[in-house]
C-alpha cells in the first residue's frame, strides 16, 4: 500500500512542480497590439487584452481554478512566438481573429503588430518585430481572415 501511493506521488510531483528545465529557453515574449483603421471605431495602436494592474486575492484565487481568459491569452503569446519565429497564415488567422472577437461589429481594418519591450539602462524600449497588412474587419468577423 505505501509503496504504491508513493508511486502516485512520485508520478504526480513533476506534474505539480515544473522543472525550469521544462522551457528550451527562457526570453520575452512577443506582445499583440492592433489598431483599427478607417470606420467609427478607429484606434490607434493599443496593447491588446492589457494585463490589469491590481487584482484581489480572491480573483487570484479563483484564476488559480478557473480562467479562460488567461489561456486564450497564453495561445495568443504562442501563435504570436510562432510567428516571429516562423510566419504562417494559420498563426496569423488566429491571431486576428481573436482580437477582432473582442471589437465592436463595425467597418474598417484591423492590422496588427508584435513588439517586444526591453530594458536598456532605465528607459523601456518597444521593437517592433512584424506587423501585418490591414485586413477588413467584416472579413474577419466572417469566419475567413
Amino acid at each position: 500500500m505505501l509503496t504504491s501511493l508513493l508511486r502516485v506521488i512520485s508520478l504526480l510531483l513533476p506534474a505539480l512542480i515544473p522543472s525550469w528545465r521544462f522551457f528550451k529557453t527562457v526570453a520575452p515574449s512577443p506582445r499583440v497590439e492592433y489598431r483599427v483603421i478607417g470606420g467609427a471605431g478607429a484606434r490607434d495602436w493599443q496593447e491588446d487584452r492589457p494585463r490589469p494592474r491590481d487584482i484581489s486575492v480572491a480573483a487570484l484565487l479563483w484564476r488559480m481554478v478557473w480562467n479562460p481568459d488567461w489561456n486564450e491569452q497564453l495561445f495568443l503569446v504562442s501563435c504570436a512566438e510562432r510567428m516571429i519565429e516562423e510566419p504562417s497564415q494559420h498563426s496569423l488567422d488566429e491571431i486576428l481573429t481573436r482580437v477582432a472577437r473582442l471589437l465592436p461589429v463595425g467597418q474598417g481594418l484591423l492590422q496588427i503588430r508584435l513588439v517586444f519591450i526591453s530594458r536598456e539602462g532605465d528607459a523601456l524600449v518597444k521593437t517592433v518585430e512584424y506587423e501585418c497588412e490591414p485586413v477588413p474587419l467584416s472579413r474577419i468577423k466572417g469566419g475567413v481572415a
